[in-house]
């Protein structure tokens, strides 16, 4: 494909890009001749994957209307659609999901950076965890667009995202507003009310959503959820501007891992607990301004963000190991520990893209500027009683402040060869001031992270991509200070603020076959040190230096014009690279990902989806003598129209009624009765059983 060409086919993805986003710009899109129409670049509005639209073959986008055709249990589970990452969870569904790609155990987000119209929600240096992703607060009807990105090989992603990246758009307007209510098994309840309106030459969108949720626990979830979005946009033929504002709150009762061993002696069932008075409640509230401008020489973007949250999370994992003795036989007392916060985030995001010539080629050059401050005030870790706090593990008030810079051109060598090279560079400040005072101080880091791509092709509707980067994650701020651990009081090393990662991916894609895009990726990934911030001890645990390395096979294929095929297909392999008697497995790491779907849309009035979800056992501790078992689930939806603005959707939930776990952990706990050392056991949250969810969506 030669430069011009290649140049057109970016015109007209982001003219797609911005039609999906809901806008009704003027945005030419260049007419392409019939040598030119290598393939489109929209697969029927489903997927943003063509030839000539990335950078690598991991990278990828999808579209509102494949988001629209699946069921999902949790809103992060929009995620899942970006290949190869599975959503899970161990407590209630007030808390942030499990996150796995790329056989990394993501926990509740570190290594996966995801973004929500251009905010950051992973938290750093946060109660629970550092990276932390609640997306609870996600309106999955709202979503225009995942752009997704896997391995540090892009110059705009920073921090947490070594494995991978999510940008997930809202929409500026809807085609017809939205009244939907849902009942289903468990106590399920959810409202939505949707609708975007002409005002004063710009659009209003609003949405308010209201859910309830008890879930099959034998202690009932009770899980409230209240969400609010306002958005309002302006977009002409040289670009957009959007500002929106958020409000979420929810409470819950947990519904936390269960030892195998009070499972199988009937000391509690399946679907019971341990700790019934675990839990917690959160809230969000954010105002952000998004900008996008076009000229004759590029484009310029504006992302601005104010975000405020809070959390108190109570939950209790060991029981009765570090405290075993019942002060009161009336009354529960155990292990329970609250991990609290309250957070300010400022930031802002902005770059500039020239489209010109360098030294006689076709270039385009971008320069971004990308900064970000948390304020905690505080950060805590406390002893609990049944949610009442009794004690100070450690408190911190904490400032956190953060500068990226980076540059990237891309050239276009010959008609079959283009470059992508890139350079950032972070900046990090620490301040905590910490109720243990040898804990308390200050500190700052630097970290350059050079990349390049280069992209071959396309020959015979078929391109090539070799990859390679430098990333990193950051450790939790309280590490970098700290010089005694939190609860006993020992001394203890504080860790590297900055982690580095390096990455190489070589790909392909093609779609030489009519209607399938199908790409191959082989990659690896290397850590320095995978540091750890363990939020139920109040300490930072560096571990040893690994090395990830895999393959992905994924394959979106229109079979018919109202049937879409999916196969995505991951293997990875995850190991320390340092030697230690403990072994060399990375625990919690899954090495194999099958998904399998089959999306029926407008065949008459009826449509329907189904999924198949398999992710493969994986080590539970580094010599591998635990494993778990693998789990495989399937969704079901079965839809029908009632004329154009209303239908009526079933979804179905673990539509084989499985058994099996969402994730499991083996470490040592201790229920009433045992020895004081307690018991190393597997421990684990089950997969709900099957459930129903009936839906009434009506456009108005």
């Amino acid at each position: 494909m030669n430069t011009e060409i290649f140049l057109k086919r970016k015109q007209r993805l982001a003219a797609a890009l911005l039609s999906l986003s809901g806008l009704n710009t003027a945005l030419a899109e260049p007419e392409l001749t019939a040598t030119e129409q290598l393939a489109p670049v929209l697969l029927s509005g489903n997927y943003i994957n063509a030839v000539g639209s990335s950078d690598a073959a991991s990278q990828g986008s999808v579209s509102a209307k494949l988001l629209q055709s699946r069921p999902t249990l949790r809103p992060a589970e929009v995620l899942e659609f970006v290949p190869g990452v599975i959503i899970t969870q161990h407590s209630g569904d007030g808390k942030a999901n499990q996150y796995f790609l790329r056989g990394f155990n993501l926990d509740h987000g570190t290594d996966f950076a995801t973004y929500v119209a251009g905010m950051p929600v992973n938290m750093p240096t946060h109660a629970h965890g550092h990276g932390y992703s609640d997306l609870n607060w996600l309106i999955p009807e709202l979503v225009s667009r995942i752009d997704y990105k896997k391995g540090p090989y892009y110059a705009e992603e920073g921090d947490f995202s070594s494995a991978g990246a999510a940008h997930i758009g809202l929409f500026d307007r809807l085609d017809k507003g939205v009244l939907a209510a849902t009942l289903g098994q468990f106590g399920y309840r959810r409202g939505l009310l949707a609708k975007s309106l002409e005002l004063q030459g710009g659009r209003l969108l609003y949405a308010v959503e209201a859910a309830r949720n008890d879930g099959p626990w034998e202690n009932p979830e009770d899980f409230r959820r209240f969400n609010s979005v306002l958005r309002y946009s302006i977009a002409n033929e040289q670009g957009r501007s959007a500002i929106t504002a958020m409000a979420y709150s929810a409470d819950w009762n947990a519904s936390d891992q269960l030892p195998l061993r009070a499972v199988q002696s009937g000391l509690i069932g399946r679907f019971g607990t341990v700790d019934p008075s675990d839990g917690g409640r959160t809230a969000r509230y954010s105002l952000s301004f998004e900008h996008e401008r076009s000229d004759a020489e590029g484009g310029f973007k504006l992302n601005a963000y104010a975000i405020r949250s809070r959390l108190n999370l109570f939950s209790n994992f060991s029981y009765f190991l570090d405290k075993p003795v019942d002060l009161d036989p009336t009354a529960w007392h155990g292990d329970q520990f609250e991990q609290a916060e309250q957070r300010q985030v400022y930031g802002l995001n902005s770059s500039r893209h020239w489209n010109g010539e360098l030294a006689g080629l076709e270039s385009g050059t971008r320069l971004g500027l990308q900064l970000r401050h948390d304020r905690l005030a505080p950060v805590g870790l406390y002893a609990s009683v049944a949610r009442e706090r009794v004690a100070t593990t450690q408190e911190s008030r904490t400032r956190q402040t953060t500068l990226g810079l980076y540059a990237e051109t891309s050239l276009q060598w010959t008609p079959w060869l283009r470059s992508v090279a890139g350079l950032r560079a972070d900046h990090f400040d620490f301040d905590v001031n910490s109720s243990i005072a040898a804990n308390s101080g200050k500190n700052s880091a630097n970290i350059v992270s050079p990349k390049l791509s280069l992209v071959f092709g396309p020959w015979s509707k078929t391109e090539y991509f070799l990859n390679y980067g430098h990333g990193f994650h950051s450790n939790d701020a309280r590490g970098v200070t700290a010089t005694v651990t939190a609860k006993e009081g020992l001394p203890a090393a504080s860790v590297d603020a900055l982690v580095r990662s390096k990455g190489a991916e070589l790909g392909l894609r093609s779609e030489i076959i009519p209607g399938l895009q199908s790409s191959l990726a082989l990659w690896q990934l290397r850590l320095d040190s995978e540091l750890v911030f363990v939020g139920d001890a109040g300490d930072t645990e560096p571990s040893r230096a690994s090395r990830r390395q895999g393959l992905e096979w994924n394959n979106h294929y229109i079979a018919a014009s109202w049937l879409l095929l999916d196969a995505d297909i991951s293997w990875s392999r995850a190991r320390f690279t340092d030697a230690d008697p403990a072994g060399p497995y990375v625990p919690g790491a899954i090495s194999k990902v099958l998904s399998l779907g089959a999306t029926v849309t407008d065949l008459g009035p009826w449509f329907g989806h189904f999924q198949l979800r398999y992710m493969g056992p994986r080590a539970l501790i580094e010599d591998n003598s635990q494993r778990s078992n693998a789990t495989t689930l399937a969704y079901a939806r079965i839809g029908y129209k009632f004329g154009r603005d209303s239908r009526l959707t079933l979804d179905l939930f673990n539509l084989f009624n499985r058994q099996a776990s969402d994730i499991d952990y083996f470490y040592a706990s201790r229920l009433k009765g045992e020895a004081a050392e307690g018991v190393a056991d597997r421990h684990f949250h089950p997969v709900e059983p099957r459930s129903l969810r009936l839906t009434w969506n009506s456009g108005f």
